[in-house]
């Protein structure tokens, strides 16, 4: 008996130490499977950056992909912008935008972002409300508020909201400060876009965009394709023009060669004025060899183009003698005509590289060729 006894105290203990066993192994695979979901969360946030959007969009994207990774019910990213609180991304019906944007006021997460630490509450039944809600019950009845800093700086919050109470009692805090991390990232990520976007601005004579414009919405045509031809010209007499004329002619000059290139634009081809009297066009999708062409009948056209600008005489003639004087016109000179010269050079894009990169090398070609070149050349 007493060894039957034994045994069966050997078998439990087996039991256990399996049990056991198996339970740290169920463990371990469990937090292996969350670090590789974090991975692939991780993943889809790099994609997302590097994708051809706006900053805007690339936020929201990345507020999707966590509603829908880690099954939140609501997920909301808010930003301040230097003037105000802005959401960024939400899943929410806009009427409580104006709620959720004001978090920060609310007295119970005051302390939240004060210690840079995260806050959940939650209510006990369908009967009560959460603190900061103001005209909906049935949505929210559990939420974690994280405050996000930037180098300690207070940038904004993410709340992720469930409508089920005490939904992330036996929740690890720890994976969404990892997320929440990731976010900071992805907002220090695109905030040099954010300000490329918001520096866009069409040229005063030619009323083209400025280089910036490349970085932004003109990559998103740009990116379509693996590769394009990127060309710069340079309107090389620029300076013998204003020198010799006026700086007026030179402008004159400048406004009907970018007119020109302008309207024989086609397609997806991109014209920008890049810097002076340089211009870039980018031909989406189609290699140096292929543009070459439509560059060689431009520049033909172009360098026969007559620029004039008519210069009037005045003489200033007594006013019935009454000894006030007035300007009138006397007949008008021939006027000056003048042809731009110009220099083109053109290399191929290569999706995803950098495009600011390209445009300094053909620049630099520009720059430091013979003053009176006026050809095409491909580098």
């Amino acid at each position: 008996m007493t060894i039957i006894i034994i045994i069966l105290v050997a078998m439990i203990i087996g039991l256990l130490i399996y049990n056991i066993t198996i339970h740290k192994k169920i463990e371990q695979f469990n937090a292996l499977n969350r670090q590789a979901n974090n991975l692939r969360v991780l993943q889809d946030f790099l994609t997302t950056i590097g994708e051809t959007s706006s900053v805007d969009e690339k936020i929201q994207k990345i507020n999707d992909i966590l509603i829908e990774k880690y099954e939140i019910k609501y997920s909301t990213i808010v930003v301040f912008d230097g003037t105000e609180y802005q959401i960024k991304a939400s899943n929410v019906d806009k009427k409580h935008w104006d709620t959720l944007k004001r978090l920060q006021e609310v007295p119970i997460f005051k302390d939240s972002v004060a210690t840079a630490t995260p806050k959940y509450i939650t209510v006990n039944n369908d009967k009560e409300k959460l603190p900061y809600q103001e005209m909906e019950f049935a949505r929210a009845k559990s939420a974690i508020f994280f405050p996000i800093y930037e180098e300690n700086v207070y940038i904004g919050y993410w709340i992720i909201e469930s409508g089920v109470p005490h939904d992330f009692d036996n929740i690890d805090i720890t994976i969404f400060e990892v997320i929440k991390d990731n976010i900071v990232s992805v907002l220090r990520s695109v905030v040099h876009q954010k300000t490329l976007e918001s520096i866009v601005r069409k040229d005063l004579f030619t009323g083209l965009y400025s280089e910036e414009y490349l970085y932004g919405e003109g990559r998103k045509i740009i990116d379509k394709y693996t590769t394009s031809a990127v060309c710069m010209f340079r309107i090389m007499n620029i300076e013998e023009i204003n020198e010799k004329y006026s700086r007026k002619m030179g402008n004159e000059t400048i406004i009907q060669v970018s007119d020109y290139i302008k309207n024989n634009i086609v397609g997806e081809y991109i014209f920008i004025r890049y810097m002076g009297p340089k211009f870039v066009i980018v031909f989406s999708g189609v290699d140096p060899e292929s543009a070459i062409g439509f560059i060689k009948n431009r520049k033909q056209d172009l360098e026969k183009m007559n620029i004039a600008q008519k210069k009037e005489n005045f003489e200033e003639i007594d006013i019935e003698n009454t000894g006030k004087k007035k300007k009138t016109s006397k007949k008008s000179k021939k006027p000056d005509i003048i042809n731009p010269r110009l220099n083109f050079v053109i290399t191929t894009y290569y999706k995803g590289t950098g495009m600011e990169e390209v445009l300094k090398k053909l620049e630099q070609y520009i720059d430091n060729c013979d003053k009176s070149e006026s050809s095409i050349t491909t580098i």
